[in-house]
This record gives C-alpha cells, sequence and structure tokens, in this order.
C-alpha cells in the first residue's frame, strides 16, 4: 500500500529544483529593480516585489492542482483547452485593455490577465495532440497545412493585439516538427529568409540578390547533390524577389519604431544626430541596460547595491529587463549561473522528452522546451544589445503573474505527463 501511494509522487524533481531555483532568483532580482528607499518592507504588496510574492505564493496552489489532475485529462481535453484559449485571445478585440500600445489584457478587479502568454501552452497542446493522432502523416500536404493552421491562428490574433514578440514565439513549433520528421526543406526555407532579410537591409536588393544567385551556382556544381535546373531558377528567383520585397516591408509596412529599432540594431543610419537621438528615445532603456550590465563587471556591484538598478535608469526594469539587474548586480559569474541554469532546465526537459513512450508527450515536452528557448534566447540577446529591441519576458524571471503561471502551467503538464511515465513503467 505504501509502494503504491509513493509512487504518486514520483515527479521529475531535478527539473522542479531549477524551476525553483529560477523563480527565487527572479523575485530577488524583482526586488532589487522594484524597490524604493533605503528600508524595505518585504511585504509591502504595492510594490511589484510585494506582487510577485503573492503571485508565487498562488503558483503553489496551482502546482499541487496541475500535479493531482490525472495525466490523460490534459491528452484528453487538449482541443478543448485550445478552442477555449482561442476565444480569450478574440475576447480581448472586445474586452481587452491596452498596456503600452498592446491590446493584450483583461483587467479583472484590480489586475490585469494576459492570454496570450497561456494560448502558448494551449497550443502546444493542441500540437501534440494532432501529431500523435494515428491518422497523421508529417509529409503529407494537408496535413501539414492543418497543422500550420492550428499554429498560425494564436499567432495572427496576438499580431493583430500589436503584441509582435509574443507572435515571434509561434516559430518554436517549426523546430519541434522537425524533430517530428517535417522536410527539410522548411527549416532551410526559415534560416533562408532571415539570412535575406538582414543582408538586404544591410546591403540592399542589389547587392544581395547578386550574392544569393552566385551562392546558388556554387551550390549547383560543387555540391554531391546536383539541384535541377529549374530548381536553381525558381531559387534564384525568389530569392531576388525576398531581397526586394524585404526592402519594401520595412520601408512601407513596418512602423516608424520599428523601423528605427531594426536601423540601430544593423547599424544602418550613419547621421550622428539622428543615431543620438535614438538613442536617447526608444532606444534608451538599451543604452542604459547595456551600461548597467558592463558596470557589474566580473564579480557585480552586490544585492541591492547596484547604483544604476537603485537609482532607476532603466525604465521597467523588473519586466523585459530584469537581466540588467543580474548583470549589474550579480556580474558575469552570476548572469554565467542564471544562463547554465536555464540551459540545465532546457537541457533536463529535452532529455525526459526522449524518454517519453507515448508520441503526445514527447511533442509537448519539446514545445515546452522550444517556447522556454525563444523567450530565454530573444530577451537576453535583447537586453545585450544583440538582437533588435523585442518586448518577451525572460521566463520565470520577469514580474507579472500571468507570465509566471503560464510559463508553471507549460512546465508542470510536462513534469505530470513524464511522472505518468515513470508510474507506469
Amino acid at each position: 500500500m505504501v509502494r503504491d501511494t509513493n509512487r504518486h509522487f514520483r515527479f521529475d524533481w531535478i527539473t522542479i529544483i531549477l524551476f525553483l531555483l529560477l523563480v527565487g532568483f527572479g523575485w530577488l532580482n524583482i526586488l532589487s529593480a522594484s524597490h524604493t528607499g533605503t528600508s524595505i518592507d518585504y511585504f509591502d504588496f504595492s510594490q511589484p516585489f510585494g506582487k510577485q510574492l503573492i503571485f508565487i505564493f498562488l503558483t503553489v496552489g496551482l502546482i499541487v492542482l496541475l500535479l493531482a489532475i490525472d495525466a490523460k485529462f490534459y491528452e484528453r481535453f487538449s482541443s478543448i483547452i485550445y478552442f477555449t484559449s482561442m476565444l480569450s485571445l478574440v475576447g480581448l478585440f472586445v474586452f481587452g485593455k491596452n498596456v503600452n500600445g498592446a491590446t493584450s489584457w483583461y483587467a479583472i478587479g484590480g489586475m490585469t490577465i494576459q492570454p496570450s502568454e497561456f494560448a502558448k501552452m494551449a497550443t502546444a497542446l493542441a500540437v501534440a495532440k494532432y501529431v500523435s493522432d494515428l491518422n497523421f502523416n508529417i509529409n503529407s500536404l494537408k496535413n501539414q497545412i492543418q497543422l500550420f493552421v492550428i499554429i498560425l491562428i494564436p499567432a495572427v490574433l496576438v499580431l493583430l493585439q500589436n503584441d509582435t514578440g509574443s507572435t515571434i514565439v509561434y516559430g518554436a513549433f517549426f523546430f519541434v516538427l522537425y524533430r517530428e520528421g517535417l522536410p527539410r526543406y522548411y527549416l532551410t526555407f526559415g534560416i533562408s529568409t532571415v539570412i535575406l532579410s538582414v543582408l538586404a537591409l544591410k546591403f540592399g536588393a542589389i547587392i544581395t540578390s547578386v550574392i544569393a544567385i552566385v551562392a546558388v551556382i556554387s551550390y549547383h556544381f560543387l555540391s554531391k547533390k546536383k539541384l535541377r535546373i529549374y530548381q536553381s531558377i525558381l531559387i534564384s528567383v525568389f530569392a531576388i524577389a525576398m531581397s526586394f520585397g524585404v526592402k519594401f516591408f520595412y520601408q512601407n509596412i513596418l512602423q516608424p519604431h520599428q523601423q528605427d529599432r531594426i536601423s540601430l540594431w544593423l547599424n544602418l543610419e550613419k547621421d550622428p544626430v539622428k543615431l543620438e537621438r535614438m538613442k536617447q528615445t526608444f532606444a534608451y532603456n538599451l543604452n542604459e541596460s547595456e551600461k548597467a550590465i558592463s558596470s557589474g563587471g566580473f564579480l557585480g556591484r552586490g544585492f541591492l547595491e547596484g547604483t544604476r538598478t537603485t537609482g532607476k535608469f532603466v525604465p521597467e526594469q523588473h519586466t523585459d529587463y530584469i537581466f540588467s539587474t543580474v548583470g549589474e548586480e550579480w556580474g558575469f559569474l552570476g548572469s554565467s549561473l542564471v544562463v547554465i541554469t536555464f540551459v540545465l532546465l532546457l537541457l533536463r526537459i529535452l532529455h525526459l522528452a526522449e524518454l517519453q513512450k507515448s508520441q503526445f508527450s514527447r511533442v509537448y515536452g519539446y514545445s515546452v522546451a522550444a517556447i522556454i528557448f525563444i523567450h530565454f534566447f530573444i530577451n537576453i540577446g535583447m537586453v545585450m544589445g544583440l538582437i533588435p529591441t523585442i518586448g518577451i519576458p525572460l521566463p520565470l524571471f520577469s514580474y507579472g503573474g500571468s507570465g509566471l503561471w503560464a510559463f508553471t502551467i507549460l512546465i508542470f503538464i510536462f513534469i505530470k505527463l513524464d511522472s505518468n511515465r515513470i508510474n507506469e513503467w
């Protein structure tokens, strides 16, 4: 009897410990970035660090609930969860509250809920359910289109709310599908599109077209796997069209602030006066973030000792720019430990995903890892100026109940699915 009872508590404690480490250290940095004055009331619930403490406390109950639910529930009701989540996104166009230019929030009493955070989890469940269907064939064009529709629906709804950052996250599912056997040309197409876009903006459409044509010709004659003439022509035409299309999209479709962010990232602006104006306006956060990180040195200035953090030089530092607090107060060493902890969490999830006996659990596990990776990669790259500024939180670190709960649900559903594998062993 005791043995049967213990079987229900066979969860992967390595993943849970890594989760707790990130949440706990994240709260310390939220405290540092948001406290005011010399003395600190750790239970001041009017401050972000106090509110986050409430969110963390409620997260404990959420975890207990997620682990108490039967693992088969998540697969059986994945379609309903997805449909409900899509309805919550549609409802924002009628009942949503605009925050920082994005209509992505429901105002409920004195708090706000961001359904786009939970939609990622719902989409991961829906993708896992569809891919694991007995009649699904990933090489079937019909199945591919239906699968892409499942991913595109939330992505488009989020994009229409002017939340570009959350929209980009849905690209993570292509890595998951590639693991499940999606033809390689999809991944090649995606990577080529990104490279052509960057080259076209940096060097112009004509030079990029010439580079692309030379690359196609070289591949045609030097590669062991020869391209047919019509394939080479089609690829060249696509490259030329993409090169000129990106320039048109950049100049006529993107908003001015989006153009400025890309221009600053690629160093396209040569006018020193305009460049300085850009750094003092929309790029102010990034500029101050880089200064805060660089001032931390190897060991950092110490907890609550960061001058730029305590001086509030980085606006809203406790949200998307929370990593700059880590860099200033904990230095290169502390920042490296945070990165290592995230990498360990990702590797652990991928390892567990490979051990799953059901395709549903495996696909969902890979989806969890891919979503966390995209958030982690973009946020830290953004804060350090390595990629354009995109509003996207650092998982389990940035302030906010919606983000914390969404990632908690995302991770602990997988922990429950994995425990089902262990208990049935």
